[in-house]
């Protein structure tokens, strides 16, 4: 499998970081869904704790990703219609910026708590807002809203993929997949570029 992206698939790399940010944000979202209905107890907290390092850690991937995406050249898309390339550029734009904002609620979240914030146990993470239970509160809901907003936004991601591969029998999803391989390329129609 190719290092760098080529015309008809996406690198090895691409796709790692794709598909290990996928489990671990959806693994993640329901790693806390699960912990919420636990007791109280030092186990559950440090479960918390868990959670929260993942949470940086997709964070931490995500801007590798983008430092990636700028020397990684990207295949070109694959032919459709406007609609759909604009639907395409949106929901994925909208991706991107849940994959940021959830740690980041998540991280104010627990410096409005006073809570303090270790990475894995190896070093604490300065607070990125000042105590206050008022806007911790806020933050939570925010923080869990985001997670379903993110989850309603997967309809359309793996939708269209499903469509492309199923309808369209086109390379879309084969060349994302983490052992893909595209039958055939997939040139940008003129004019468009992503």
């Amino acid at each position: 499998m190719p290092l760098r992206s080529e015309a008809t698939r996406w690198s090895t790399v691409a796709k790692t970081f794709h598909w290990t940010m996928a489990l671990l944000i959806l693994g993640n979202g329901a790693f806390a869904f699960w912990m919420d209905g636990l007791k109280p107890s030092l186990n559950k907290i440090n479960m918390f704790a868990l959670h929260k390092s993942i949470g940086l850690t997709v964070l931490a991937l995500f801007l590798l990703r983008v430092l990636w995406r700028f020397a990684d050249r990207r295949p070109p898309h694959t032919p459709g219609p406007r609609w759909q390339m604009v639907a395409m550029h949106a929901v994925h734009a909208l991706l991107y910026v849940l994959i940021v904002a959830l740690p980041l609620t998540g991280w104010a979240f627990n410096s409005a708590h006073g809570y303090p914030l270790q990475y894995f146990r190896q070093f604490n993470l300065p607070a990125i807002v000042g105590h206050d239970e008022g806007l911790a509160n806020v933050l939570i809901e925010v923080h869990e809203y985001l997670f379903w907003f993110l989850l309603l936004l997967l309809v359309p991601h793996v939708g269209g993929a499903l469509k492309h591969h199923i309808v369209d029998r086109d390379d879309t999803l084969r060349r994302m997949l983490p052992f893909g391989r595209a039958k055939r390329s997939t040139p940008t129609p003129p004019g468009d570029s992503a």
